[in-house]
């Protein structure tokens, strides 16, 4: 199996990320980002919680953690009224939760900007977050992305991210799991995101 390519299972935490085809753009206007976190709250949040997230212009990355089996359990009964979630069958839910995300933000794009085809990759990638190191490395890579590619100069100014929530202490959209305690506080926050980390297989992400 590819590194990128991991099986997402109950109670483990991972990174996942995907882009837009060729030079296409995912987000044209506030209004995009805002209706993409909506449809992410609305497919994604029953089925994983959030540590970390940025949205840019033409890819995204998230830090999510699988939830538990009873509450998939239970998502999978509200949606399938008459069929059992068999344990087997955890990644294939998990998945096409994914799947309708994207495909739903896509069909709604097309119609708005008037155009055809597919908008994302046709895969995501995930990567399985296995120790303490890699998911600071992994919250600072997500955090550093904007400032990266060369949209802002610090992470706080770039405002569809998860930092810029936690930094200005405004209601984190998608809500999720909150970092100050992991990184010991907002000053251990910030610091940590001062250095310089590179996250195992950067190279490959966008």
């Amino acid at each position: 199996m590819s590194p990128y390519h991991h099986d997402l299972l109950p109670d483990h935490s991972y990174h996942v990320y995907s882009r837009a085809v060729g030079s296409e753009k995912l987000f044209l206007s506030c209004e995009n980002y805002r209706f993409f976190l909506s449809k992410f709250k609305k497919y994604i949040l029953p089925v994983a919680e959030v540590y970390s997230w940025v949205l840019l212009p033409n890819h995204f990355h998230f830090m999510i953690k699988i939830r538990k089996e009873n509450f998939l359990y239970d998502h999978y009964a509200t949606l399938n009224k008459k069929e059992s979630l068999r344990t087997e069958d955890f990644p294939v839910f998990i998945m096409k939760c994914f799947s309708n995300l994207l495909n739903s933000y896509t069909k709604s794009f097309n119609k708005v900007y008037n155009r055809k085809g597919s908008l994302f990759i046709d895969y995501l990638r995930r990567v399985h977050i296995e120790d303490d190191a890699q998911f600071g490395a992994t919250a600072f890579y997500i955090h550093k992305n904007p400032v990266h590619h060369g949209y802002c100069k610090r992470p706080e100014e770039w405002e569809w991210s998860s930092y810029h929530s936690y930094l200005h202490k405004t209601p984190t959209q998608p809500a999720g799991i909150h970092l100050m305690e992991w990184f010991g506080g907002l000053e251990g926050f910030i610091k940590y995101h001062q250095q310089e980390i590179y996250l195992k297989g950067s190279e490959n992400i966008e």
